[in-house]
């Protein structure tokens, strides 16, 4: 009991050290991002037609850090990846260790993808849209605040929606998941999908459309690539029993 206990004791030391790496890691990118925050601030407002307004000097500096906290967040991805990797590895083969590992630079990527799904493709229909309802009717006037929170409330959960095949790929290799569980899973996985759309599109029909649907052909993918892997590691495993025997 004692043993099981100083184990306990241990596993609890080693995710705590491994959950500090990672936020330090989080505020030094922060930090970084906010230096680089002006031209990147400017490159996002350069197809607005006029400028965005503020209310008061504090939303200035809210929504300089908003932007590094994407840029920060983009970049521990990757760290914090590599810190459950080696949480995790002690449990693993040498074989899961090295394909488990391969999955970090992917996650950044996607993260990336995703970001850039929602950003020039999805951002740009539903504030179009949107801006189309005044028809002439109101003067439109964007404040840098809510600007800002419209964008990254569309873009930011995609990229971290769009880590979710590669999640499921790494949950898979470990038999934590399997294509099984998630196919009988599915009506629930859609429900909460739609309701994670609805969270973060603005209360129209249109943009709950144009975000569910990605969403649902992302947990397709996901299951696809988990039969996949599932596959892979029930012909491995009975490759290995036939060579033991």
């Amino acid at each position: 009991m004692e043993e099981k206990n100083l184990q306990l004791v241990g596993h609890l030391e080693e995710l705590r050290k491994r959950i500090i790496i990672t936020l330090l890691s989080f505020v030094a990118f922060l930090i970084g991002g906010f230096v680089f925050v002006r031209p990147i601030y400017r490159w996002l407002i350069k197809d607005l037609d006029a400028k965005l307004a503020v209310l008061g000097p504090g939303d200035i500096l809210w929504v300089y850090l908003m932007i590094a906290a994407v840029i920060a967040l983009a970049a521990t991805i990757p760290v914090a990846a590599f810190q459950v990797w080696l949480f995790v590895k002690p449990a693993l083969n040498q074989e899961e260790r090295k394909v488990t590992l391969q999955f970090i630079p992917a996650l950044f990527f996607l993260f990336l993808f995703g970001i850039s799904f929602g950003y020039f493709l999805l951002f740009p229909l539903v504030l179009g849209f949107l801006t189309s309802l005044s028809d002439g009717q109101f003067e439109m006037m964007f404040t840098a605040d809510k600007y800002f929170r419209f964008l990254l409330n569309l873009t930011v959960p995609f990229g971290l929606l769009f880590e979710m095949p590669l999640v499921i790929m790494f949950l898979t290799r470990l038999g934590i998941l399997n294509p099984i569980r998630l196919k009988k899973a599915r009506k629930i996985a859609y429900f909460i999908l739609v309701v994670i759309s609805v969270l973060i599109t603005p209360p129209d029909f249109l943009s709950d459309v144009l975000v569910i649907v990605p969403l649902f052909i992302l947990y397709e993918i996901s299951i696809s690539l988990s039969t996949i892997v599932y596959r892979r590691k029930l012909a491995a495993q009975n490759a290995e029993e036939k060579t033991v025997a």
